[in-house]
């Protein structure tokens, strides 16, 4: 009996997590990132993506009006005051500003943290239901992560997608992405990242809320479960999931305090309160639900929320800005003025006081793309 419960003992232990040298750096890092009233602007669209936003403005998709469009945020005059963090595309990474700085050099001397996506992106998930996807990366990661923190880097950002399909996901594509997600998540640590886990459970589709909420249940928790399996340091983590809400087809759209409860519940129920914050993709929601939505969650004082709640906006945060800016320079001030606003009002339901009546009919516009892939 005593050799028995000696095994016993000796593999029921207690969470180990992985050994890492910059293990208080990942933690002070992720904690920075979570600074009050702040979020992170997802700055990372491929190359296609932005041909699908310069497209509309008769912009060419080369790499200096890449350079441009990204330079238009970043040399907006105080951005810090309400962004944290700043995901970059490896091709920005190396990209010089406007004064011949590094974007991760300006970043830092704003006090903002650069960041870059490190996933490869999506291919069939072969064992999964038709038209679901798994994400590619993992092939030389540990080399990759290295140079992109010797860049000045200091988090990363791995997307996976979860479309629902007749009111599921597939158990496989449940299983695999969240053993890719986790193994990112590790691997990235290993080098001084603090890694964004991005389990995107999908918007398009015409299910109600209730499914999504219990679709991203499983999700989440099977990601947890996933990132606990691999030592993944929870302080040393940030989580970007959807927000709980109908699906783009369903002809419902959620009230905020609907989303918000379902959201923050759904979380309750799945992810440690040792990761320091929760930053939400917007996931084609207008840029005025994406504020409400987040000032719900904030605004919320009765259910369990010990993680902070903020957001990690692409298209809710730029795309007024980029319909003033039309690719000209003689509108970059109107341009960085739309941006700047967007994120003030972004900052604002961070805090839980978002104001609908500061923002004009044009943040109402839908932002779905459907499938949309970075």
């Amino acid at each position: 009996m005593s050799a028995r419960m000696t095994v016993l003992a000796g593999h029921l232990q207690t969470h180990e997590t992985i050994q890492t040298p910059f293990k208080d750096e990942l933690i002070a890092n992720a904690k920075a990132i979570c600074a009050p009233g702040k979020g992170i602007l997802a700055a990372d669209e491929s190359q296609g993506s932005c041909d699908k936003r310069f497209k509309p403005i008769g912009l060419e998709n080369n790499e200096e009006n890449r350079r441009r469009y990204r330079a238009l945020m970043i040399g907006a005059p105080g951005f810090e005051k309400y962004i944290s963090g700043v995901i970059f595309h490896e091709e920005t990474l190396y990209q010089k500003f406007d004064d011949g700085r590094s974007f991760p050099e300006v970043c830092k001397a704003l006090g903002v943290i650069p960041g870059i996506k490190t996933d490869k992106g999506m291919v069939p998930a072969h064992n999964g239901a038709p038209g679901e996807n798994e994400t590619q990366g993992l092939d030389g990661y540990v080399a990759r992560a290295a140079k992109y923190y010797a860049a000045g880097a200091r988090f990363c950002k791995w997307r996976n997608t979860y479309p629902i399909q007749n009111g599921t996901v597939s158990p496989y594509l449940i299983k695999r992405n969240a053993e890719t997600l986790a193994k990112y998540a590790q691997l990235s640590q290993m080098a001084g990242l603090v890694p964004i886990v991005e389990p995107e459970v999908m918007i398009d589709g015409d299910h109600d809320i209730e499914t999504c909420q219990k679709v991203s249940e499983k999700v989440w928790a099977a990601v947890t479960a996933a990132l606990h399996a691999h030592g993944v340091i929870f302080e040393g983590m940030l989580l970007k999931p959807n927000m709980v809400v109908p699906g783009s087809d369903s002809g419902k759209v959620a009230a905020p305090v609907e989303a918000a409860r379902a959201t923050i519940t759904t979380l309750s129920r799945t992810l440690p309160a040792a990761v320091p914050g929760v930053f939400f993709l917007s996931g084609g929601l207008s840029e005025a639900n994406a504020s409400a939505y987040l000032n719900a969650m904030n605004a919320c004082t009765d259910l369990p929320k010990p993680w902070v709640l903020r957001f990690s906006y692409a298209r809710a945060l730029q795309s007024s800005a980029l319909k003033a800016w039309q690719g000209k320079d003689e509108n970059k001030e109107k341009a960085r003025l739309a941006f700047l606003h967007r994120a003030a009002m972004n900052s604002d339901a961070a805090k839980g006081i978002y104001d609908a009546v500061k923002d004009g009919k044009g943040a109402q516009a839908s932002l779905f793309v459907r499938g949309n892939a970075y």
